[in-house]
């Protein structure tokens, strides 16, 4: 059984550095939205990190489009962009003061990859564990029997035990036992 609907935000976009940050606000919000602040930070950061590899990377254009998506217990955030080259995890280097993009998203995310969209370019994707949603609480309420002879008739309440014994005792001697 599905306990939570699917949630979805698509932006489409040029990835220019200007541009980058105002989508990290709009899924740092849309998180908001859904009540899943916890994913805010690494969410922001993958989604920087992809859109920075569109930016110093992609061709013919730097146009893309980021989607999120809630799906049961999983936050998924692509980017999908014009370029048909996937990337590629460089090997660390201690010194190197760019390309650890990808590094970075492989070691916060759940799973992550990248997949060919045949002529209009690729999809890199990473997902994060989401909290499972907690259902809204129900407020107790009293709860009445419903016997139609018997005992246990006159809608007693069960919230005060000593009440509901000392009454059925009373019907139980008030009224001859039935033969068979």
């Amino acid at each position: 059984m599905i306990s939570q609907a699917s949630r979805q935000c698509t932006v489409e976009l040029q990835a220019l550095p200007s541009r980058i940050g105002q989508v990290r606000r709009i899924v740092s919000a849309q998180l908001r939205y859904w009540n899943l602040d916890c994913l805010i930070e690494k969410a922001a950061l993958g989604v920087t990190e992809l859109l920075t590899n569109v930016h110093q990377h992609a061709q013919p254009d730097k146009v893309c489009t980021v989607e999120i998506e809630l799906l049961l217990d999983r936050l998924t955030v692509s980017v999908h962009d014009h370029d048909p080259r996937l990337p590629t995890v460089n090997a660390p280097d201690p010194m190197a003061t760019s390309g650890r993009g990808l590094a970075l998203i492989e070691a916060f995310s759940e799973s992550w990859g990248a997949r060919p969209q045949g002529d209009t370019g690729k999809v890199v994707w990473f997902t994060l564990p989401a909290p499972s949603s907690t259902p809204l609480p129900i407020p107790p309420l009293p709860v009445y029997g419903a016997a139609t002879s018997g005992p246990f008739t006159g809608g007693v309440p069960f919230g005060d035990v000593a009440d509901a014994a000392d009454a059925v005792r009373e019907r139980a001697v008030a009224r001859p036992a039935v033969a068979g």
